[in-house]
């Protein structure tokens, strides 16, 4: 008898574990403001054939089928989930929701590129710059919208126009326009942390337009985009990916003992 079978169940094991870490993920991030899950996706390995389909028999014809022995399974991938996430009215002006397809703009400081969130809790810098509500780093809108000092009102239309309200006029003035940004692959983009994506050759060149434009969402304002992490369905994968560790975890020790007793066999 060979260790083939430790091995096979060992890569379950270790697939299992990379599906665990993706949903623990999920999970951790269920309230986290336009987190969009993440699926692990699975495939087989190679396999070892014994007997080749198609082979002829004694009597010179073809076999109908094979003796393949398989080797195990691998994560294949992760799949980011980028359906909509409930909507979630906080009453803030400088929150904003978008509903539909499509990212807002961020420059990032450290790197000097463009960043992409869905993360519309906004807020004002020291210099009147409309930023990201980020304790960590300070990342301005793109593009550029400043926001006067003595601004006594904030109101986002849905198809991103900010107006604002100063004092002693009754009219609301532009202040500037929200643009997002779409790409032909959503899946492609690399998740760096703190709500953001960053743009690979596997996402394709952003494609860049006002809200409600060229199949881009629309803003809401005084709302933010909940985690479309539903807790039942990541409960039960939980439950099912654990078992299924389990099972792989029964089939090594399996495996074991049936190496142990032909090693008695000797005695």
């Amino acid at each position: 008898m060979s260790v083939q079978s430790l091995y096979t169940a060992a890569t379950g094991m270790d697939a299992m574990q990379t599906k665990l870490d993706v949903i623990s993920n999920n999970l951790a991030n269920i309230n986290t403001t336009a987190f969009k899950k993440d699926r692990a996706n699975f495939e087989d390995l190679l396999y070892r054939n014994q007997v080749m389909p198609g082979m002829l028999d004694a009597t010179g014809n073809a076999t109908p089928t094979g003796t393949q022995i398989g080797m195990g399974t691998r994560v294949q991938s992760t799949t980011k989930d980028f359906r909509q996430g409930a909507m979630q009215q906080t009453g803030r002006e400088l929150d904003v929701a978008i509903e539909g397809p499509g990212f807002l703009q961020v420059l990032d400081p450290i790197s000097q590129g463009t960043l992409f969130t869905r993360s519309g809790n906004l807020d004002i810098n020291a210099n009147g710059d409309l930023v990201i509500g980020s304790a960590q780093t300070g990342r301005v809108i793109e593009p550029n919208i400043n926001i006067p000092q003595d601004a006594i009102a904030i109101e986002i239309s849905a198809n991103g126009q900010v107006f604002i309200r100063q004092p002693g006029q009754t009219e609301l003035t532009q202040a500037g326009q929200l643009q997002m940004a779409s790409f032909i692959n959503p899946d492609g983009l690399l998740k760096v942390g703190e709500n953001l994506y960053q743009q690979t050759d596997a996402s394709s060149q952003a494609v860049t337009g006002n809200p409600g434009t060229n199949g881009l969402g629309v803003v809401r304002q005084r709302n933010l985009e909940a985690s479309n992490v539903e807790p039942v369905t990541e409960l039960i994968d939980l439950i099912t990916t654990q078992r299924g560790f389990e099972l792989n975890s029964q089939a090594v020790q399996a495996g074991d003992q049936l190496l142990q007793q032909i090693n008695n066999l000797r005695r």
